[in-house]
């Protein structure tokens, strides 16, 4: 019953359509030429823009872009649109007669991606008011590029800016403006983002010159990312350190326990190769240096000399034991009773080390481990003595002394590094 007494909701296919050319009447649409801008071969059409961004959906680091979801106002007057009203009242119209009309043509400056939000009718409207003035708005999507900086990456702060233009017109036909200056751009607050905390938002003009068109204006707007560190400190820094203190254990592990010490020195690098291939995985291939490249491979250097620490102790403990052996086959027998040949040891030395071969390898690790032998050589006359004409040969070797000194001289160029490192990017 409802349809029926009701003839505005009256359902006929030809409602919308009457209401429409009723419109168009009302504007004259039919009377005018709407393929040229107001004030054709006159002075430069005004139009004031101003923005709402509804999302700043997302920021890639990999392909240098970011997403933004925005209202997009476009304010300017056309005379032929004006029309007679009692009451003052504007005219509201969805997209339909948007085709029908001159609108800016505006663009987005270096962007990628773009579309007009169609769900469930093109986010589009029209609004006219009596004296010509014109409100067009739309709901866009798009997605642009932003030059990003990585040298201080990930404690960076990154400027991106998106442009508006007008693809046609130059500054001679349209000139565009904002439309309240730093007021025009509006922002919602529940605006965030997981991995940026954005700082501000404002608005700039400027002229772009194009060399086979000329110049035109353009409008931008610039916002300022900063990186949050607490997700990289967890993922990546805290692991690097702790990779690196790990490597350190091996120094309090007797030189001696082989299968100890090589494979905690092989796992740390191994680890810390890992950590450096996954940063370097959600990056782009750029051809400078990130200061996470900086602390990482400081880190890695760390653990790759620790490897070699243990490398030098065994090696120089090896020739050690060769060169023992050695001075031991060279001692003389002293058990046949024809021209003994005295040998006389440091006094560091216990008759017990001699007997039992050992030559300063002490049991307990701590003391150090050094061997001096003393051997006279075989002239006997007093005058030789007199003169102190005895030939010695001598050999020190303190590998245990290495692990004690990296001990200290490791963890402190580390600290010290650290203190350089966050003194410069925090």
């Amino acid at each position: 019953m409802l349809w029926g007494k009701n003839p505005i909701l009256k359902r006929s296919p030809d409602v919308t359509k009457s209401v429409l050319t009723k419109s168009e009447q009302l504007l004259r649409i039919d009377d005018h030429d709407f393929s040229m801008r107001p004030s054709f071969g006159g002075p430069a059409i005004p139009v004031g823009v101003d923005v709402q961004v509804e999302s700043l959906d997302t920021i890639s680091e990999v392909d240098m872009d970011f997403t933004m979801t925005l209202y997009l106002r476009h304010y300017w007057k056309d005379e032929r649109l004006s029309f007679q009203s009692t009451n003052n009242l504007s005219m509201t119209f969805d997209g339909r007669l948007v085709k029908k009309i001159w609108v800016p043509d505006m663009f987005f400056v270096h962007s990628k991606r773009s579309f007009i939000h169609d769900t469930t009718t093109d986010n589009v409207m029209l609004r006219v008011h009596p004296d010509g003035k014109v409100l067009y708005s739309l709901r866009v999507t798009v997605t642009a590029m932003c030059n990003m900086d990585f040298s201080r990456f990930p404690l960076d702060t990154q400027s991106c800016s998106l442009e508006i233009e007008s693809y046609a017109y130059t500054d001679e036909d349209l000139m565009l403006y904002w439309m309240k200056g730093n007021d025009s751009l509006k922002t919602d607050e529940r605006i965030s983002l997981s991995q940026f905390l954005i700082q501000k938002f404002h608005t700039t003009t400027k002229l772009a010159f194009y060399s086979s068109t000329g110049w035109y204006n353009r409008l931008y707007i610039t916002f300022t990312l900063r990186r949050h560190i607490f997700f990289f400190l967890l993922q990546t820094y805290f692991p690097a350190t702790l990779m690196v203190m790990l490597s350190w254990v091996s120094f309090w592990i007797d030189r001696r326990a082989v299968p100890a010490r090589v494979p905690l020195g092989i796992t740390t690098v191994l680890t810390m190769s890992t950590i450096i291939t996954g940063v370097n995985a959600s990056m782009p291939r750029v051809s400078y240096i990130k200061a996470v490249d900086i602390y990482l491979w400081v880190s890695f250097v760390f653990v790759f000399l620790s490897v070699l620490e243990y490398a030098a102790v065994n090696y120089l403990s090896t020739v050690q034991e060769r060169k023992e052996r050695k001075m031991r086959d060279k001692l003389p027998c002293t058990c046949g009773p024809s021209h003994p040949q005295p040998m006389r040891m440091d006094p560091s030395y216990s008759e017990g080390d001699l007997n039992t071969g050992s030559y300063g390898m002490p049991g307990n690790g701590d003391r150090q481990e050094r061997i001096i032998v003393h051997l006279a050589l075989g002239d006997r006359r007093p005058t030789s003595r007199r003169k102190g004409s005895r030939g010695y040969v001598s050999m020190w070797i303190d590998t245990h002394a290495i692990d004690k000194y990296s001990r200290v001289i490791f963890p402190g160029a580390y600290i010290l590094f650290n203190i350089i490192y966050w003194s410069i990017y925090c």
